[in-house]
């Protein structure tokens, strides 16, 4: 099982953000991207996502089950800056949809909803309304997302962004299982997540696309 991109390249208007992005990850690694705001971070996560299509470039995963490459975007979770849950309904039906929307990529079990939500230390709140929740706990949930439905790789854009300091350490635990098992992780972070087997990335931005790169 491998993630590989090679000369990825995007734009943001009539410029590029970044040109020839290459890099490979195997079963069980991850790749740390890092830079300033406005580099490119965002934009790479979303390009690998299947959310933006690049101006140049692949990106494709090869699983164990089949030879053929697919987008990863077909196999990922993608957490970004928002939760993607719907306040008005209950933590349980908000998961209940993911996991019914996602599936499971694998015959990876899957925790139920209620032992998803006590692996993220909520454990109770699976009838409340999501939006009766604070911020940190939505974060939570969200995070719980990424258990109920397997997927071989985790695209996380800040994921623990404003949250305390056991939170930084139940997220790492739970990146680190993941990786335990050969999940393969992409990450945008200011903050240390402890990642296993950790690849670094500096994106720079526009200030670092020299257009004779180009064609």
């Amino acid at each position: 099982m491998h993630l590989t991109a090679e000369n990825l390249a995007a734009r943001r208007g009539e410029d590029f953000i970044f040109l020839n992005i290459s890099f490979h990850l195997a079963a069980g690694e991850a790749l740390v991207l890092t830079g300033k705001n406005g580099s490119g971070k965002s934009t790479l996560l979303r390009v690998v996502a299947g959310l933006l299509r690049p101006e140049k470039g692949t990106v494709i995963f090869h699983g164990e089950e089949s030879r053929e490459g697919r987008h990863p975007g077909e196999v990922s979770h993608y957490l970004g800056h928002r939760n993607a849950m719907k306040n008005e309904l209950t933590v349980a039906e908000n998961l209940d949809f993911w996991r019914t929307f996602l599936g499971s990529a694998g015959s990876v079990a899957t925790p139920s909803v209620e032992d998803a939500t006590d692996a993220v230390g909520l454990s109770g709140v699976t009838h409340l309304p999501f939006g009766y929740l604070s911020a940190g706990q939505q974060r939570r949930i969200a995070f719980a997302k990424l258990l109920v439905a397997h997927r071989p790789i985790w695209i996380l854009d800040e994921p623990t962004a404003a949250l305390d300091a056991s939170a930084d350490r139940l997220f790492a635990d739970l990146i680190t299982t993941h990786q335990a098992k050969g999940g393969i992780v992409l990450a945008a972070t200011h903050q240390p997540l402890g990642l296993r087997s950790a690849q670094e990335l500096e994106m720079t931005g526009f200030s670092g696309v020299d257009a004779g790169v180009w064609g």
